[in-house]
């Protein structure tokens, strides 16, 4: 019987089905042949990482998904540049470089520009002629044997969670109803274009209301002193 509201199932089985069986018997063997290409791939480019070179942080595409951060193609002419780079002595140390990328926002040219001077303070870099004198950055002898090969990805990028804040719930909350809210929205929705007009009407009566265009003239500065000369007490002034 099946699971859940599914339709049931009604199989028609008429033709030689046991021929179109795929079997994975081959399962077993083909994960210890891809272990296996995994340790020889990482003894052939011991000591560089095994997982590959370092990558830019990138943002994924459309809204939906562009507040998830994964690693992308490769660095900017524009951030090696400000980093101190160059684009071939990039590519010799473990830097994924991606001529056709470009950069749209100052805020991931700044974090990728900090992710490979991060990355250049860490890196531990082998002299290309070991008998001859060390160049500027090489490590010594010491240094590299203390270098170890690194398994997994270069500097793994991490999804910064938003914090929660917890806080009690409010009264006004309690008492709040979704219910007579939505219901309280459907009835502002439907009454609207009549209250509208309810409102209109008011608003020319009161407009067309008899004495409603009769309003006080703004005084002028000769009416002034038209009227202050006939109030009563004027002519008692200064004698």
């Amino acid at each position: 019987m099946v699971k859940g509201n599914h339709m049931i199932s009604n199989g028609h089985f008429h033709k030689y089905w046991q021929r179109h069986i795929r079997t994975w018997f081959n399962q077993p063997a083909r994960k210890y042949r891809r272990r296996q290409n995994r340790i020889k791939k990482a003894k052939a480019v011991f000591p560089r990482p095994a997982a590959g070179p370092l990558r830019p942080i990138v943002r994924c595409p459309s809204q939906r998904y562009n507040t998830k951060a994964r690693a992308g193609r490769g660095f900017t002419l524009a951030e090696l540049k400000a980093a101190g780079l160059t684009k071939g002595f990039a590519q010799t140390v473990g830097i994924a470089v991606d001529p056709r990328r470009q950069n749209k926002s100052v805020e991931s040219r700044q974090q990728n520009i900090q992710r490979l001077k991060e990355y250049r303070s860490k890196l531990i870099l082998f002299p290309i002629h070991e008998k001859k004198k060390l160049r500027k950055g090489e490590a010594t002898e010491e240094e590299r044997k203390l270098a170890t090969q690194l398994r997994g990805p270069v500097m793994p990028i991490v999804n910064e969670k938003p914090a929660v804040e917890f806080r009690p719930i409010t009264e006004k909350e309690k008492k709040f109803s979704a219910f007579l809210a939505v219901r309280q929205a459907r009835l502002h929705a439907r009454h609207f274009g009549a209250r509208a007009k309810k409102a209109k009407e008011a608003t020319e009566q009161e407009n067309n209301a008899p004495g409603a265009d009769k309003k006080k003239k703004p005084l002028t500065s000769s009416s002034c002193r038209h009227q202050e000369n006939n109030a009563p007490g004027a002519d008692k002034k200064k004698k």
